[in-house]
């Protein structure tokens, strides 16, 4: 019988650490995504998103808009994915978001990338094994337009609990 793939599987290190954040770090958040008319489309039916804006052209067009715009629950969706890899990936409960401010309208076909500052870290008061650090999130178009940013907070584990806060 062949040897089991899984025992020569190596555990490749993901996330960041309490530790690894300072406040004023920024980290500019890989790839991208570009929003397809699908996405939104499917994104705001199977949200229950009855805004004309989100689904119907030629309302959009009426009101001022190019094209559908896309949902912004769901810009904010993708702007906030962009940014688990670098901020929140080894896990950790999210603690909220605040300060949210939709700044343009996002269309079908328009690329999101984003980028995050810390800027603020603290050792939990009542969980002091993790700290809580916070973020502001910006997301822009493929023009370098800001579309999006908000603050937000995640409890991250600290590397050594025991150890000094920092």
């Amino acid at each position: 019988m062949p040897e089991d793939f899984r025992a020569r599987a190596v555990l490749w290190p993901k996330g960041h650490l309490y530790e690894d954040f300072s406040v004023g770090q920024v980290m500019n958040h890989h790839w991208g995504r570009t929003i397809a008319e699908s996405d939104t489309l499917l994104f705001t039916t199977l949200t229950l998103s009855f805004n004309p804006l989100y689904s119907n052209r030629e309302f959009a067009r009426a009101h001022g808009h190019r094209d559908i715009v896309v949902n912004p629950l769901l810009v904010f969706n993708t702007v906030l994915g962009l940014s688990v890899e670098d901020c929140s990936e080894i896990g950790g409960p999210f603690v909220g978001v605040g300060k949210l401010t939709y700044h343009e309208p996002v269309y079908p076909g328009d690329t999101l990338i984003s980028r995050s500052t810390t800027i603020a870290c603290r050792v939990s008061e009542s969980n002091p094994v993790n700290g809580i650090v916070t973020w502001h999130t910006e997301g822009f178009n493929q023009d370098d337009v800001r579309v999006i940013d908000y603050e937000r907070s995640n409890l991250v584990r600290r590397r050594n609990p025991g150890g000094k806060a920092v």
